[in-house]
């Protein structure tokens, strides 16, 4: 998969794309093993306590109308267990992960990626091999997920999409946390934006990412209308985070689905390495409590076992009380932010959901 589940505060424990951490140095432990059959439960329960907080045990087969590649990758084991990570090592395996995205998706979308910078931040500029002259005034701008401190995304998310549209896709390399928390990366997709303004028709912009970068778009739409800029065509916020201020059901799944570590909750509700001092009810940090009226048409997607699907189903809703055309795509069994992996026959499905969506709407 995309992400390596480590350790981390509460909220971000299941709330975006990559693994969260601790920032200390990786102590030498011993190899952690997954639980065996034997020590798993076999039955179903459930006890909800007087606060309402459930703790349950469930049974739960993998559905069979899942591809065979889907089938094979949901039933990969890894400890209960993770050991912490430093942010340099996450930060190493994330790019390692993303070269080998890199590959992965080209095979499948060929392209040519230019590397450079717009409004003085690093971009990937991936143009689809084959893309019409017609799509020349088209653009299209991707935020990466990463828990907002690394980079999970910015080819695995761009390759398939500028492949499926043949529409050209700027990524986004925006500032990380914990270095530069909220609203770094939020100016800098905005300064991205207004430079690419300058060439482009707001018709012809669409703004999308995934987790951290689906939570960053859901932030730059409001942040936009807030500064009485032009709105883009359309959006994209591919299993997002509402908000902030309070965890969500689905946080029950670690961001491998029901497998790997996750921490109890323990009243840590937000992620303080991002946030900083931001009040956690901020509209713009926290979209959910925002004024969403006027803002574009909206496309979300995210999956069964996603830790952010509450968060996604919420924001979706809120988008609809708004009046926005605002669509939500949920895929059965599969966990968090599944369309990295270029092996998935849903994930060519879910790209290629992506990709028209955003073709039809810039050509409106």
């Amino acid at each position: 998969m995309n992400s390596l589940m480590t350790t981390l505060p509460a909220r971000i424990a299941v709330a975006v794309s990559a693994a969260s951490i601790t920032f200390a140095l990786a102590a030498q432990q011993p190899a952690r093993q997954p639980t065996t059959a034997e020590q798993a439960p076999t039955r179903d329960s459930s006890y909800i306590d007087a606060q309402g907080t459930a703790h349950v045990t469930r049974v739960v087969p993998v559905p069979q109308d899942l591809s065979p590649q889907a089938q094979k990758s949901i039933s990969h084991q890894v400890p209960d267990e993770a050991p912490p990570q430093s942010l340099a090592d996450r930060r190493a395996s994330q790019d390692a992960n993303e070269q080998r995205h890199k590959a992965e998706w080209s095979k499948l979308c060929p392209n040519t990626i230019v590397e450079t910078q717009i409004a003085g931040l690093p971009v990937h500029i991936v143009t689809p091999e084959g893309m019409p002259a017609a799509n020349d005034d088209k653009v299209l701008i991707n935020l990466h997920g990463g828990s907002f401190n690394a980079d999970s995304g910015s080819y695995a998310e761009s390759i398939p999409v500028a492949g499926y549209s043949k529409i050209k896709v700027v990524a986004v390399l925006y500032r990380l946390a914990p270095e530069h928390p909220f609203p770094a990366g939020v100016d800098d997709g905005i300064a991205v934006y207004k430079e690419l303004l300058k060439t482009y028709k707001p018709s012809h912009i669409a703004i999308y990412g995934t987790s951290a970068g689906a939570s960053l778009t859901a932030e730059i739409a409001v942040r936009l209308k807030q500064l009485g800029l032009p709105m883009p065509a359309a959006l994209g916020m591919f299993s997002t985070l509402d908000n902030f201020a309070f965890m969500d059901d689905s946080s029950v799944y670690t961001l491998r689905g029901w497998a790997g570590h996750l921490d109890p909750p323990d009243g840590s509700t937000h992620d303080p390495y991002y946030v900083g001092s931001t009040d956690l009810k901020d509209p713009v940090l926290s979209p959910i409590y925002a004024d969403l009226h006027g803002l574009p048409p909206a496309l979300f997607i995210s999956s069964e076992r996603d830790a952010l699907l509450s968060s996604t189903a919420n924001l979706h809703r809120a988008y609809l009380r708004a009046g926005i055309d605002a669509r939500l795509v949920v895929f059965d069994a599969l966990p968090h932010a599944f369309w990295y992996d270029a092996n998935l026959p849903e994930s060519i499905e879910a790209s290629h959901i992506i990709a028209d969506f955003f073709a039809k709407e810039l050509s409106k």
